[in-house]
């Protein structure tokens, strides 16, 4: 049976002076405000692959996941939900249909498709997978609702440099898993002249 590959983006609705916060003290706000409305945008245009994986949009916060204006309005949407970073990343992993899940971020400008790709395949080998950032937080995949375990994601230390080891001391140790690329997304002004040197 050909399960249907799925692939999750996890996007804030980009309102003024709620996104990329840390990077608006420095660059002011509204330019903040447009970096992530246009880096979010564009991850979604590189990353659709009808066909390939059914690509799902996880909004917060949850009113916003009915707002069309934000979002291309054929893409399905659904709220990310309270709690932590890793408790709304493991709904997704367990609520979606049967089939791999894929989740990612809306502001790692070097994410391709061939990542998705690559982290699908690995999936065809190992029941997890991730691709660590250098700010802690995670590309994470599984193959299966159980893969993970219900609680893989509890008491990790995110945003930091611990976030990696602390979810593979959660994986289930019967569980294999497999690392991706490193990536970088855009939080501090270094990050971001670093972007648009790079363009």
């Amino acid at each position: 049976m050909n399960l249907t590959r799925h692939l999750v983006v996890f996007v804030k609705a980009p309102r003024l002076g709620q996104v990329k916060t840390r990077l608006g003290r420095t660059i002011g706000a509204v330019e903040a405000w447009l970096f992530y409305r246009r880096l979010a945008l564009a991850t979604l245009r590189r990353l659709e692959r009808p066909g390939r994986w059914r690509l799902w949009l996880f909004v917060t916060p949850d009113r916003f996941a009915r707002e069309a204006r934000f979002w291309p309005g054929h893409l399905a949407r659904r709220p990310q939900g309270g709690g932590d970073i890793g408790r709304r990343m493991a709904r997704p992993m367990a609520a979606l249909p049967p089939g791999p899940v894929v989740l990612v971020g809306s502001d790692i400008p070097d994410l391709t498709a061939a990542h998705v790709a690559a982290g699908f395949a690995a999936l065809g080998r190992r029941d997890a997978v991730f691709g660590p950032a250098r700010d802690g937080r995670l590309l994470a995949g599984r193959a299966a609702p159980a893969s993970l375990g219900r609680d893989a994601f509890a008491g990790v230390r995110w945003s930091g440099p611990h976030a990696l080891a602390d979810t593979l001391r959660r994986l289930d140790p019967r569980r294999t898993h497999g690392l991706l690329e490193r990536l970088s997304d855009v939080d501090t002004v270094a990050d971001y002249e670093a972007w648009r040197a790079r363009k």
